[in-house]
Formats: structure tokens, C-alpha cells, sequence
């Protein structure tokens, strides 16, 4: 680590503790040059992930855009915020502990139906209605009778 203030390259750790909800270490320095003090953080880098759309379009994987899509879905309904907050955080997990450098979106879709069929059916409904892109009434009926038959089991 090079001091800010004299480019030495050698200093001494003083005091380190956990930062931003324990995903960075906040290490406070000393220069061993001019005796100076000064703040680094180390966080894990994290290999970015390209989601494969369905038009064959890749962008980076952002678990916020998940989020607001599980928002959206369980806008007024009495869900948590606890609760997307976790579902966002699981399924950002699974995609980078896949340890694949490609995801289709497809598959994340279907993460976040799975979550949502578990947290409240009328946002599975809602989120499944966007992501299946229902042509009619049938099929919207088809996904409902599937939610009532495994609610029933």
C-alpha cells in the first residue's frame, strides 16, 4: 500500500475492523516513511457475471434490478422489505456461487418465481404474468390452477 502523503510503500496495520455489514475490512495505516496515518478497505472481488437475454443480448448481472422487480410484484401486498431484501441476496448468491460467467435470464426468472411462490402467491402471480408474458386468459388460468393444486398438497 503506497502512502498518500510521502509514496512510501511501507506501513504498518494499526487497527482493522469489519465495514459496510461486514463485506469490507476498514484497515487504519501508518506510513513507517513520514509517520503519517491513513484509512484503506479491502473487499473480495467479485468475477462479474453476464445475464444472456432472450434476444441474445448479454449485460452485467445486477441483483438491484432483480430487487425492483420483486418490489414491483409485491407492491401492496404485506410482504417485508426483509423479506425481498433476502430473496434478492439468495438468488444473487446462487448466480455467483454457479461459478458460470453466463446466466440466462431465463434461469434468474425462475429463481425469482420460486422465491415469490414462497413468500406470496399473488406476487408469484404477478411477477409470472410479466415474465411468461401470458398470450390469454387460458394460459394465465392454466398457472393459476397450478399454483392452487400445489397450495392444496
Amino acid at each position: 500500500m503506497r502512502c498518500l502523503y510521502c509514496n512510501c510503500t511501507e506501513s504498518k496495520v494499526i487497527d482493522s475492523r469489519s465495514a459496510d455489514d461486514d463485506k469490507a475490512i476498514r484497515r487504519r495505516r501508518e506510513c513507517l516513511g513520514c509517520g503519517r496515518r491513513f484509512t484503506t478497505y479491502e473487499t473480495i472481488e467479485i468475477a462479474p457475471v453476464l445475464v444472456v437475454k432472450s434476444n441474445g443480448n448479454r449485460q452485467a448481472f445486477d441483483v438491484n434490478k432483480i430487487k425492483r422487480g420483486i418490489i414491483k410484484a409485491c407492491e401492496k401486498r404485506p410482504v417485508p422489505l426483509e423479506r425481498i431484501d433476502a430473496l434478492a441476496d439468495e438468488i444473487a448468491k446462487k448466480v455467483y456461487n454457479s461459478m458460470e460467467q453466463e446466466i440466462t435470464s431465463k434461469a434468474i426468472g425462475e429463481m425469482v418465481m420460486e422465491g415469490l411462490k414462497e413468500i406470496d402467491g399473488v406476487a408469484y402471480v404477478r411477477y409470472a404474468s410479466v415474465y411468461r408474458s401470458f398470450k390469454d386468459i387460458e394460459s394465465f388460468m392454466a398457472e393459476l390452477k397450478k399454483l392452487m393444486d400445489q397450495s392444496e398438497e
